[in-house]
């Protein structure tokens, strides 16, 4: 349905303007062209287009209109138009134009008419603009959880229930507002319906005895009130109050009982650890990696043989585009597509709690300003991105990605006993970094690129847990729904689900084998290892294993899309091939192996919301035939959705997947049952879990083997003697000025120490050393600016 359509004309929505506005816009397209970079089809929108797609949605309206944009982002062009425009630019070609487009999700203030919009930049026009039909709705954001928590703090229903409680005077109330989640269940009047879209909030209180402090962790006291509220509205459906036993029944609220704190910050500590020395990451010669723009917001990356585009947006955060190895191309497109948390409680209104932290608000808008020393070590480069905010107006996101370099112990080792020499390489890694900070948890995010041609995908869980409160009289007593972590609070079960989205493109040419209207051409298989028969009862009939131990490997092409399971009892591995390349030593098809950690299916019933929501939480592998537009594995509005629109359903249309190579997608799911414990609280120490794409008759040999072996005279290492480790709390101390000694030697320059300093040289305190601002490498070292 297009803005001035008929149709779309509802009471609520104000009249429609014609929906062609060319040159209406503030900054449409300038007189002279921009340089070819600035206009890379897969370039992050900058600045001025995300000024340029919000004008446009605007004058398509009467003038006074209010749109609250919630997603203002590069719609990318599809994969037949770009797989070309990538061959051509890598051979050095100019490739044809491609227009750049924006797709654009916006509400009208005060109402739940949301749009989306397709946002054509080259042209300057509205291409369309089409309502939402129901049970779709648009992400949440920032500026409406503060006029929540705002609205809910000064209402007099919820302001009357809070008085029942009798908490100290001067006491904080803090408010978490949750995406409402579905069950679609109304109300007993029959007036309310999860058809809108709305909020449950949950409420806590800062320590009474310090409420004065901001970062006072409000998780350790938690309250029995939630309410219901409307977040376009700011309406009150109602408060809801929580059960606070082992069942489903609600008591009345009663006066509450003192508890004491549980703080994570340092300051709140009784004391810090004082043995812990430096440990500083030192890269005296610079990076080995090279960062260039491939557009005004996008970066190009090169190191050791990799060489990838890395993008940004709301939804996924960081994504990178046409990666290759030596030249040979891997990955058309590498995303983190979904989350899913499902919470296990089933009791009113907790069975509806599970989150879609990137299609209910988004890995972009979440991510942190990453800071330098604290979540990177050593020479670091940072990307910027930027936004959209509600008013359409762009939000500079800096430093939400960091790039560096760490070591990750021996890549390879081999020691000849008969000549006693050993050769030994170290694995080096670049990872590229983004933190979420979702409400309560924190997510840290990487890719992780190696020497040895692997690629990782890490995801590390940490922050604090979303708490609920319980008697403090069950403090003792096993709970069934989740840990009692403190006095009177109770940390629910639950399981965390990650789905990364492989869009292959694999060929040992540097020029990929295309399919007619698509893009490259792989196969996926599943290779297992299966004892070969065996009867001790028959000797006769064991010819081929005599002795019994005799296993072999079956490879198994996936034909069709659907889901698929790991089998560890078989030792079940997926395959992404190449089956035009050919390794030529063994004539296998080249390929990459999948290594993905095992996880316990969604535990929620297929037929509740929670599964059908959910609907990459079932299997760990989801393989589908590429279509434009299947981004996301939980379908493109995760917001109270009801199911029916992502990967699960993608799957089961059973397209046919050619044995001798098709268009492919590979959806991978991993992640953690949490079952908390009292050590995850009152912050949890990170848990990690890791999928990895490793070559598997990709090359000829072990693609490290030209790796430099790992060196004394470079590494500088320290051997400790036992006086030394005596004499190490000594500041500086012996290995202090050991470690300075080989860093002299090496170097070739005075190192400083007390009256070292040249004649003339300033101090480090008086140079200024960039620290992730402005793209820079940031060595750790000087005074930072």
């Amino acid at each position: 349905m297009t803005a001035n359509s008929k149709e779309g004309n509802s009471k609520e929505e104000p009249g429609h303007a014609p929906l062609s506005v060319a040159n209406a816009a503030s900054n449409g397209p300038p007189d002279a062209p921009p340089p070819a970079y600035q206009s890379h089809p897969l370039g992050p929108l900058s600045a001025s287009e995300i000024t340029q797609s919000s004008s446009l949605i605007k004058a398509s309206w009467p003038e006074g209109t209010e749109c609250h944009f919630k997603i203002i982002t590069l719609l990318e062009p599809a994969k037949a138009e770009l797989m070309p425009y990538l061959v051509a630019e890598r051979a050095g070609k100019t490739p044809l134009d491609i227009d750049r487009r924006a797709f654009v999700v916006y509400s009208f203030r005060g109402t739940h008419n949301v749009h989306e919009a397709v946002v054509n930049l080259t042209k300057n026009t509205v291409e369309s603009n089409a309502k939402l039909g129901p049970f779709q709705h648009a992400n949440s954001d920032g500026e409406e959880i503060m006029a929540v928590e705002k609205t809910l703090l000064a209402h007099p229903e919820v302001q009357a229930e809070i008085a029942k409680l009798k908490l100290p005077e001067g006491t904080q109330i803090v408010i978490d507002p949750w995406i409402y989640g579905a069950d679609g269940v109304k109300d007993e009047s029959g007036k309310f319906y999860d058809d809108l879209r709305v909020m449950q909030c949950f409420l806590y209180m800062r320590d009474p005895n310090n409420s004065s402090e901001p970062d006072s962790c409000h998780y350790s006291f938690p309250l029995p009130i939630s309410p219901v509220i409307d977040p376009a509205t700011l309406e009150v459906i109602r408060v809801d109050i929580l059960p606070t036993g082992l069942d489903e029944k609600v008591k009345p609220l009663e006066p509450w009982q003192s508890r004491p704190p549980n703080e994570y910050i340092p300051e709140a500590q009784a004391s810090l650890r004082t043995d812990l020395k430096p440990l500083q990451v030192v890269q005296p010669e610079g990076v080995s990696f090279s960062v260039e723009p491939f557009s005004d917001m996008g970066r190009l990356i090169r190191w050791q043989k990799w060489d990838f585009k890395v993008g940004f947006n709301q939804r996924e955060g960081m994504v990178l585009y046409d990666v290759h190895y030596d030249n040979k191309p891997l990955f058309y497109r590498l995303s983190l597509s979904d989350m899913a948390i499902p919470y296990s409680d089933p009791r009113h209104p907790f069975h509806r709690k599970a989150a879609f932290d990137l299609g209910d608000a988004g890995a972009g808008i979440m991510a942190n300003n990453l800071k330098l020393g604290c979540d990177c070590l050593g020479s670091i480069y940072y990307i910027s991105g930027v936004l959209a905010d509600g008013s359409g107006s762009p939000v500079n996101m800096p430093n939400v990605i960091c790039v560096h370099e760490q070591d990750a112990g021996i890549g390879w080792k081999h020691t000849n006993y008969r000549t006693n020499r050993a050769v030994v390489t170290r694995q080096r890694e670049l990872v590229l970094q983004t933190i979420l900070t979702v409400s309560n948890y924190e997510y840290i995010l990487s890719f992780v690129f190696n020497t040895s041609a692997d690629l990782a995908y890490e995801a590390r869980a940490t922050g604090i847990l979303s708490t609920q409160p319980v008697d403090l009289s069950l403090s003792h007593t096993p709970h069934p729904y989740g840990t009692i972590v403190h006095p009177g609070v109770l940390a629910g079960y639950h399981q965390h689900f990650f789905s990364l989205r492989i869009d292959p493109m694999l060929s040992t040419s540097s020029t990929p084998l295309l399919s007619p209207s698509t893009g490259p051409r792989n196969s996926i298989v599943y290779e297992e290892c299966n004892p070969l028969p065996f009867d001790p009862s028959n000797p006769s009939a064991n010819s081929q294993n005599p002795h019994g131990t005799g296993y072999t490997l079956a490879t198994t092409p996936i034909l069709e899309s659907g889901g698929y399971d790991l089998s560890p009892s078989t030792g079940r591995v997926f395959k992404i091939l190449s089956p035009s390349s050919h390794n030529p030593v063994n004539n296998s098809p080249a390929g990459y192996k999948l290594h993905i950690p095992p996880m316990q299916p969604i535990l929620a019933h297929p037929s509740s919301f929670h599964h059908k929501r959910a609907e990459f939480a079932d299997h760990s592998v989801y393989v589908t035939k590429y279509r434009e537009g299947e981004l996301y594995a939980g379908g493109k509005y995760t917001n109270q959705s009801r199911g029916g629109t992502g990967v699960r359903s993608w799957a089961e249309r059973k397209d046919r997947l050619e044995e001798t190579g098709d268009d492919p997608v590979v959806w991978v799911q991993f992640g953690l049952q949490h079952v908390p414990r009292t050590e995850d609280f009152p912050v949890m120490p990170v848990e990690t879990t890791r999928v990895v794409m490793r070559p598997a008759n990709f090359f000829e040999k072990n693609p490290a083997l030209d790796v430099g072996e790992s060196r004394q005279e470079v590494n500088c290492s320290v051997g400790l003697s036992e006086k030394m480790l005596a004499q190490a709390g000594k500041v500086g101390g012996v290995v202090g000025e050991k470690v300075k000694e080989l860093g002299e030697k090496l170097l070739g320059v005075n190192l400083g120490g007390e009256g070292s300093k040249a004649e003339g040289e300033s101090s480090g305190k008086d140079k200024k050393v960039v620290g992730g601002e402005g793209g820079k490498l940031a060595p750790c070292c000087g005074g930072h600016a």
